[in-house]
């Protein structure tokens, strides 16, 4: 037993240790993430250099970051579940650098489907936070974002426009959306809750008339090293409020729980 215990032990921190550094030591690689932002297409397959990386994303779907090498890569969305077609929505090449991060966000109405690539910057000063917005509502005109009741924030805002990173201090904000240049609200972001050590990106979605009716993602970032490429089947989306990153340590640890339980009984039986 205690031989088999430590093959065990040695294969968690393997995963423990090596998953992390294989992240930390892809020099060569990029991170990317996908975002569906256009009102009226359906739910989408995204296939990168022929591999399908999402499934089934629909309006408002964000995946976590994938890793891809740096370079050019060949991106296509389809309409969900229409990937052998071989018909794509919008094709598009994407060239990426060796340790830099991605936001590759469908928008535009469907007729008019385009692919917006947003340079990303995760990095934070120490105990602030970073924050930045997108403009993503095909109808609705340039807009302000402001302190609610108080100073404009990013001014001028047009679609298809992403302001630069503000850095502030973390907390709870009440934030809104104006008309440029007016008092009128289009949209209120009360309670925009920034935390330390996160870079965020609040996107403007939906439609200033109609339906789906105008809104605010808000893709949440922390200093770290993203998840792998999600698995295909399962949608590859996250919560677009926050990015949940793959607990390799403790799923390791639980698998040599229940190996080591498993082995604990059935010496037990064998008396």
């Amino acid at each position: 037993m205690k031989k088999i215990f430590s093959v065990m032990a040695a294969m968690v921190l393997l995963l423990v240790f090596g998953t992390g550094a294989g992240a930390s030591a892809a020099g060569n690689d990029a991170m990317v993430r996908i975002v569906h932002a256009s009102p009226d297409a359906p739910a989408v397959d995204v296939v990168v250099d022929g591999k399908t990386v999402v499934e089934g994303a629909a309006f408002k779907a964000a995946t976590d970051y994938m890793m891809l090498p740096a370079g050019e890569h060949k991106v296509e969305v389809f309409a969900a579940g229409t990937v052998a077609d071989g018909k794509p929505v919008i094709s598009s090449n994407l060239t990426v650098e060796a340790g830099m991060a991605y936001t590759v966000a469908a928008i535009n109405k469907l007729d008019s489907l385009e692919l917006k690539v947003l340079n990303d910057d995760l990095n934070v000063t120490k105990g602030k936070s970073k924050v930045r917005v997108a403009h993503f509502s095909p109808d609705a005109p340039a807009v302000d974002v402001a302190v609610k009741g108080g100073d404009v924030l990013f001014p001028g805002a047009e679609f298809k426009g992403v302001t630069q990173y503000l850095e502030v201090d973390p907390g709870s904000y009440d934030l809104e959306v104006r008309g440029a240049g007016t008092k009128d609200v289009v949209l209120d972001l009360a309670g925009t809750e920034l935390k330390a050590n996160m870079s965020y990106t609040v996107i403007a979605v939906g439609l200033a008339k109609g339906e789906p009716a105008l809104e605010a993602l808000v893709l949440a970032d922390p200093a770290m090293m993203p998840s792998e490429m999600p698995k295909t089947g399962m949608g590859g989306t996250a919560d677009t409020q926050s990015h949940n990153y793959l607990p390799v340590a403790a799923a390791a640890i639980l698998g040599l729980g229940a190996l080591m339980a498993y082995g604990i009984k059935k010496k037990a039986s064998s008396h």
